[in-house]
């Protein structure tokens, strides 16, 4: 009997919320068991909501293991729930429960979160997802990551805390440039006809 080929995985950075031909593009490097992610989770699901249809955004894996022991297995079932579409449900249920990350709970978690896969517990346990969170992990240093959350927005890094303010400040910033050109551009037009 042939063995069946694995399914290819699907990568944190091509894990992406909202309209994924957004002009906007926030990523954040972040750790399921902080407490300022689960804060600044709050405040990307308020920019998501403001900006639908301009904003997209991609969490990359970044777990503080000094500080948090049980992030890189719950980083692991994000990305296990992802291969099911189910990532971001999974997201929101990991930071409700940053405090109860452990490996059952994680399969508690999961299935709470709609993941119907048997193999879950058994990829976890085995690490199958490990890799593409040392990847990310490699990738946030590379750019200059050192505490979390950071957040980049459109490639670049956002100094500040990540109040909803301030996020909210470069997602306007961003967005008033192309709006003005946009009606420079319909002024011309106006003009021309």
């Amino acid at each position: 009997m042939k063995k069946a080929e694995p399914a290819e995985v699907i990568p944190p950075k091509k894990i992406i919320i909202g309209d994924k031909n957004a002009p906007i593009t926030l990523v954040e490097y972040g750790d399921y068991e902080s407490e300022a992610c689960g804060a600044a989770n709050v405040v990307v699901e308020q920019l998501l909501e403001r900006y639908a249809g301009q904003i997209k955004f991609i969490f990359r894996h970044f777990p503080l293991l000094k500080f948090h022991q049980r992030a890189h297995k719950a980083a692991e079932a994000a990305i296990g729930a992802a291969q099911e579409g189910k990532f971001w449900e999974m997201h929101k249920e990991l930071f409700a429960n940053r405090r109860n990350l452990g490996v059952i709970s994680l399969k508690s978690h999961a299935r709470e979160a709609g993941v119907a896969s048997k193999s879950f517990l058994n990829d976890l346990i085995n690490g199958i997802y490990g890799i593409y969170v040392q990847d990310d992990l490699k990738e946030g240093m590379k750019l200059g990551v050192v505490d979390i959350p950071t957040f980049f927005l459109n490639g670049k890094k956002i100094e500040g805390e990540p109040t909803l303010k301030n996020l909210d400040n470069h997602i306007r910033a961003l967005i008033s440039p192309a709006k003005a050109k946009t009606a420079k551009i319909g002024q011309l037009e106006e003009k021309i006809a």
